[in-house]
């Protein structure tokens, strides 16, 4: 082939260079072989002369793209297995696909047509890469897209699916994800993780009554890589949250000053919002683009808590705090002209407000799914599972959940009783500016 790499200048850019370096374990690894920082830094070979990454270069990148695009969503020890078993750790690696009748590229080995599809339908845009296959042979972009395709693999078909669906899923399909001819990728991916000379026990995060804001303020936190509120929300938006009442007595109580507003972090360093935020947000939100609905901004806390552990980024495959996926917000805002805030890649649902927005014109489409007024159980669980797949049986444990959360955010003398809620309609013409809300 006639692309070659023999420095890592030749495949990364200087931001992605400058992470590495700034990874204990690589700089230390770069020394000991004669690197110098500030010259260009040589890939290691193979006896065959072909480029390789070494297993620290490897985790490094992993957990870069890991840390900068998937807040932890997906596991490090993964990535690194999929791409021992698919390449060798190789960026230059390439396998002609009979079934795709294309070749498979990069350390990952994905498909051109598959990292398009990726980038135009699934947002995955931070890399400008539709089009022009042969920057998949570059180890962040082919990790970036092919750590994408795992988390999509993670809700395939609206359910959340397991570590052993989606490894055999990524070698042969979803479709053929319990068939025989993947097992023995499954079995050979457990020894190859095995054998990493890194393991760590993965963390999930805090229980929604531990992700509250009452802990030490993320600046007291050392070492954290701290995310501020301003770099996810608009200055408008930023004018009403210290506005709001309750956020600015959190935050001045916290010494948070106008244009650095620090997210909160768990012990993972992931950012994620308090309950204070969270529903200062959605009456801020429901407000200035909801108004007519009368929309109890609880609900929408309710499945903040549920479907994110209100984590900025999002928990598992779903995206954002209110789990709002990219080709969802697309259809909102395309097809049904919710436009107050426009979404360009899957990145721009990881803000707060966005995410917000585009949750809330969701639950306005399904409280009038197929035309009829549904009930709050309906609701909920369409919102969670999608509208196809409620089923008591299969999704009301959905509903249980709900009704818990909510009480985080709306405290009566009425939630002693059975039936303590009820699903009204806002008097509006517009077919879709009928909203289900609690009236405690």
């Amino acid at each position: 082939m006639a692309l070659s790499y023999q420095y890592w200048d030749d495949c990364v850019d200087p931001r992605d260079l400058e992470a590495l370096w700034l990874d204990p374990d690589v700089s230390a690894e770069w020394l000991d072989v004669g690197e110098t920082r500030g010259r260009k830094v040589h890939l290691s070979r193979d006896p065959d002369g072909e480029p390789y990454l070494t297993q620290i270069e490897m985790k490094a990148v992993a957990a870069i793209v890991i840390s900068r695009h998937f807040d932890s969503q997906i596991d490090l020890e993964m990535i690194c297995a999929i791409s021992e078993i698919e390449s060798g750790r190789q960026p230059l690696a390439e396998r002609y696909d009979k079934k795709a009748k294309d070749a498979t590229l990069g350390i990952m080995q994905l498909l051109p047509k598959t990292a398009d599809w990726l980038i135009r339908e699934l947002g995955y845009q931070t890399y400008e890469v539709e089009g022009n296959p042969i920057l998949l042979f570059r180890p962040f972009i082919n990790v970036y897209l092919g750590t994408a395709y795992l988390k999509w693999l993670l809700n395939y078909d609206g359910k959340e699916r397991n570590e052993e669906f989606v490894v055999r899923a990524y070698n042969g399909g979803p479709k053929k994800a319990a068939h025989k001819s993947t097992l023995e990728y499954w079995k050979r991916y457990l020894s190859v993780k095995e054998s990493l000379p890194f393991r760590k026990s993965l963390y999930n995060g805090p229980c929604p009554n531990d992700a509250s804001g009452s802990g030490l303020p993320v600046s007291e936190i050392k070492g954290v890589n701290h995310a501020f509120w301003d770099s996810r929300a608009s200055p408008e938006d930023m004018d009403e949250m210290w506005n709001h009442p309750s956020v600015l007595k959190e935050w001045s109580k916290c010494g948070e000053i106008r244009g650095k507003v620090l997210f909160s972090h768990d012990k993972e360093r992931r950012p994620y919002l308090s309950r204070v935020e969270v529903k200062a947000v959605a009456e801020i939100i429901l407000s200035k683009h909801f108004s007519t609905r009368q929309v109890n901004p609880a609900i929408l806390c309710a499945l903040a808590e549920i479907v994110s552990m209100r984590f900025v980024n999002g928990v598992g495959a779903r995206t954002g705090l209110m789990g709002i996926d990219y080709p969802t917000a697309m259809w909102l805002y395309s097809d049904l002209g919710y436009k107050a805030y426009r979404v360009q890649s899957v990145d721009d649902l990881t803000k707060p407000f966005m995410s917000m927005y585009f949750g809330a014109a969701y639950l306005a489409w399904l409280s009038e799914y197929e035309g009829r007024q549904r009930t709050p159980q309906f609701v909920v669980q369409a919102y969670l599972a999608g509208p196809k797949n409620v089923s008591l049986q299969e999704t009301g444990h959905y509903w249980i959940n709900f009704e818990e959360a909510i009480t985080h955010y709306e405290r009566k003398k009425m939630m002693e009783h059975a039936q303590y809620y009820k699903l009204l309609r806002a008097a509006t013409p517009n077919k879709y500016n009928s909203l289900c809300y609690i009236q405690w």
